[in-house]
């Protein structure tokens, strides 16, 4: 183990083991009457319940980072910014607009002094290139800096992107699926699990995504957030549909904000199209899709357009597949879902153009980018599909300067208030699109 492995980490070892560099290492666990509460992830937890029969008491909430017992021990250096500051560590060529370049300032400056803050900008409307100039000033002034979402596409997605804007600067990526052994690095980009390894390590983290499975309600991830940076770090949080907790923490002052409700490319978000189609999981069972939706397909298909076409659960995925094999012939798609084990290939076979299409539940509904795709959603008036969902599903359209629209058809059973409400927040955000553009 080098030193730079325990900079701004907590670091588990048994305390069976040899201590590392002599020191004395922390309790991992705080005992208070019949209950304990974990130091990694703050759960609290009644003792009978996690007593192993050695006697020591484990942590069931955070297991998959590694059992965390009482008889273990953390062992945690002071992060000492031990980086040679870059002069010039941007390298991205591209050009904000004048509102991108608004909120690029205001974001940076709010950086620079260590705030907490809100970026809500409409999806499509450059987030990522808007957090450029504050990366580069803390990595200017030797600060250490994470970017975290709680899903691993768009961790995969946000890789690639900043390593050609800050091409001189080493970067960690960190997941559960990455095989590569820890780096310390100036510039992390992790995911929200892995904040809860880190202790004080960040003068800056950005978490992209915040209102997504799993941060939003986790507790666990919101305190790991809070101890990855350091006392007085600064935390900016990104989205385009902000929870009511996010939008009550501005009303009350205890997060500033900035405010972006136009696309990059000046374009208004695309419109979502509703279309009754009865009981579609009765025809699925004859192999067949509804009339509407089979020709909405083949439309696409005969064009070489392509898309993503979301559906309500794990469990409707192979019959919609074997319907479309029988639909559409030899057309290459594949499906994907959370906890498939290809999924990050599937993706990568999209993004690729390997694939004409893939068919989803909710996990891409976010952060992932495919320029010029159209979106359909089978099932959309079922709950799995929240407001904050079916807007972010419908952001997956017109993503580029080259086909700034397209189509986002919603097939459902009977109306539904979520879809409303989505339909509503995409005519404000366009509404007040215009007005910013005046």
């Amino acid at each position: 183990m080098q030193k730079e492995e325990l900079y701004g980490r907590r670091v588990l070892i048994n305390q069976a083991l040899p201590a590392p560099f002599g020191l004395t290492g922390e309790k991992t666990m705080d005992e208070r009457g019949r209950w304990v509460t974990c130091r990694r992830c703050n759960a609290r937890l009644i003792k009978e319940r996690v007593r192993l029969p050695s006697g020591a008491y484990y942590c069931p909430v955070c297991l998959n980072l590694g059992r965390v017992t009482s008889h273990d021990r953390f062992y945690h250096l002071v992060e000492p910014n031990q980086f040679t500051s870059p002069t010039n560590p941007c390298t991205w060529q591209g050009q904000l607009s004048p509102l991108q370049e608004r909120v690029a300032s205001e974001v940076a400056a709010g950086m620079a002094a260590h705030q907490h803050r809100l970026l809500w900008a409409v999806t499509g409307a450059g987030k990522t290139e808007m957090i450029f100039p504050a990366l580069t000033g803390a990595l200017k002034r030797g600060e250490r800096v994470a970017v975290a979402s709680p899903r691993v596409d768009v961790c995969l997605e946000l890789y690639p992107r900043l390593q050609a804007a800050f091409a001189g600067v080493p970067i960690a990526l960190l997941h559960g699926k990455n095989p590569a052994p820890y780096q310390y690095r100036q510039l992390t980009i992790c995911t929200t699990h892995q904040l809860l390894r880190f202790y004080h390590a960040f003068d800056n983290l950005v978490i992209d995504e915040v209102d997504a499975f799993p941060f939003a309600g986790d507790p666990a991830l919101l305190f790991a957030a809070h101890q990855a940076i350091k006392e007085g770090g600064g935390l900016l949080f990104l989205t385009a549909t902000p929870s009511k907790e996010l939008l009550q923490q501005v009303h009350q002052k205890k997060l500033a904000v900035s405010y972006l409700p136009q696309r990059f490319h000046g374009h208004p978000l695309p419109q979502i199209q509703t279309v009754l189609v009865g009981k579609w999981r009765a025809k699925l069972t004859k192999g067949k899709l509804p009339n509407a939706v089979s020709a909405w397909l083949k439309q696409r298909v005969t064009k070489g357009q392509e898309f993503l076409l979301f559906l309500p659960h794990v469990a409707d995925l192979a019959p919609v597949a074997r319907a479309l094999k029988e639909n559409l012939g030899a057309v290459k798609f594949m499906t994907v879902h959370a906890s498939d084990p290809q999924r990050l290939q599937k993706v990568q076979a999209m993004r690729e153009r390997q694939l004409s299409f893939l068919v989803t539940t909710t996990i891409l509904e976010r952060g992932v980018t495919f320029p010029g795709i159209d979106v359909g959603v089978l099932g959309a008036d079922e709950e799995v599909f929240s407001t904050a969902a079916l807007v972010q599903i419908a952001g997956r359209v017109g993503r580029s300067k080259e086909r700034p629209g397209g189509a986002v058809t919603f097939w459902v059973q009977e109306n539904s208030r979520r879809i409303e409400e989505a339909k509503q927040q995409i005519k404000s955000m366009n509404r007040l699109a215009r007005g910013v553009s005046k």
